[in-house]
């Protein structure tokens, strides 16, 4: 969404949205992701009671750590870790699936009977607990962030999009219906992590294969995260919305280290945070703001420049309704979550007095001290991480 962001509002706004993702988005969305992880692999150890807190973050510190430096080693490595877990999580769900389908052919459904009763209709209540179930197919934009390293992308990539998706949206459906099949609401309240309670009832002596393969997917779902993390702080240096030091590469491997490095840190930081949903509500408010309006660029650019040429053109009726859903995510939490919207949209306007002096500013405007502080840390940087800048050739690809 930067890019169409940048496009559509300009260079401030554009730098809003990364500013954002640089102290909210990415970092506190593989926090989660991380700190799930370490649930699955620690929870089979401690059955009977909660496992301890520090043992829980500092595996998940220890899984971001793991797959930064994989990321950092090669690019190669990244997809292929991608690769295999990919395949793991998708065999595991459908061990799921078809443990749940054989469930309720022996007619095992008294689950399903009042399943909503003493549901909240709260307009507020019902947008949060939307924040938490999207949440899970939040990695619907990352194929954007790495455009540039697909192969023919006007092709691929809405093909990648379209084929992806409702295979996703038929899989995580299925599974959840074969949790509800087998654990009554009462249990999945009570369990930090549900597929071990599941496995727990259904797998027998097999039960240590669900919550394994649930944190081979989260594994994945993290170095996917991580991978598409670092390209955005990357193309947001080349723009010249981050130092420059961002948008370096390692001379022999060609990844973009200090990059990964930077997110990495950040990761780490808001593995402070204790209340796991907290921070998918810092998450997902910033989150579907930027996303609505990246769309209303979209038909912003239709009206604008309506002979410009698209590879995909969509029907109007799809980007009005997706907005309108975005809207309904983003001002009903503001009322019924107003700390953590606030705090949002705090942290949001911080970007505000840096973009004045960073990015607005002429360099030879700006403060000596600043100058020399930037020119300091790239030079620090590119020597500690064996890096250079990219160079940018006719046709704005990098080389």
């Amino acid at each position: 969404s930067y890019a169409y962001i940048l496009e559509s509002f300009g260079g401030f706004i554009a730098f809003i949205r990364l500013w954002t993702s640089l102290l909210i988005i990415e970092p506190t969305s593989q926090a989660v992701i991380a700190i799930t992880f370490s649930n699955y692999m620690v929870q089979p150890i401690f059955p009977t009671c909660l496992p301890p807190y520090s043992a829980n973050r500092l595996l998940a510190a220890a899984c971001i750590c793991l797959l930064t430096f994989v990321n950092c080693a090669y690019v190669k490595w990244g997809t292929r870790v991608q690769d295999f877990f990919t395949y793991a999580k998708v065999l595991a769900l459908i061990a799921v699936i078809i443990a749940g389908i054989v469930r309720i052919c022996q007619g095992q459904t008294q689950n399903f009977d009042g399943l909503f009763e003493g549901s909240s209709r709260d307009p507020g209540g019902v947008a949060l607990a939307l924040y938490s179930a999207l949440f899970s197919y939040s990695g619907w934009d990352t194929l954007n962030f790495v455009t540039e390293e697909i192969k023919n992308p006007e092709r691929n990539l809405p093909l990648a999009i379209g084929i992806s998706m409702p295979i996703v949206t038929v899989i995580y459906i299925l599974t959840n219906v074969a949790y509800y099949t087998v654990l009554d609401m009462q249990a999945i309240l009570d369990s930090d992590a549900v597929a071990v309670t599941f496995a727990d009832q259904v797998f027998g002596v097999m039960n240590w294969t669900i919550p394994l393969a649930v944190a081979f997917s989260c594994f994945g779902g993290l170095n996917a995260s991580i991978l598409a993390a670092s390209r955005l702080f990357f193309v947001g240096s080349r723009e010249g919305h981050l130092p420059d030091s961002l948008c370096m590469i390692h001379v022999e491997r060609f990844t973009p280290v200090p990059a990964l490095l930077f997110n990495g840190a950040m990761a780490l930081v808001y593995l402070c945070v204790e209340d796991i949903f907290q921070l998918i509500n810092y998450y997902s408010f910033s989150y579907w703001f930027f996303v609505g309006l990246s769309i209303a660029g979209q038909l912003y650019l239709r009206w604008k420049q309506p002979d410009r040429p698209r590879p995909l053109k969509l029907s109007l009726f799809f980007p009005v309704v997706f907005c309108l859903c975005t809207v309904f995510l983003v001002v009903v939490p503001l009322y019924s979550d107003t700390v953590n919207s606030l705090i949002g949209i705090g942290i949001a306007l911080s970007g505000v007095p840096v973009y004045l002096l960073c990015c607005y500013t002429p360099s030879h405007k700006r403060p000596l001290w600043l100058r020399k502080a930037i020119a300091s840390s790239a030079q620090f940087v590119q020597k500690v991480c064996n890096s250079v800048l990219t160079e940018m050739d006719d046709d704005t690809k990098t080389q």
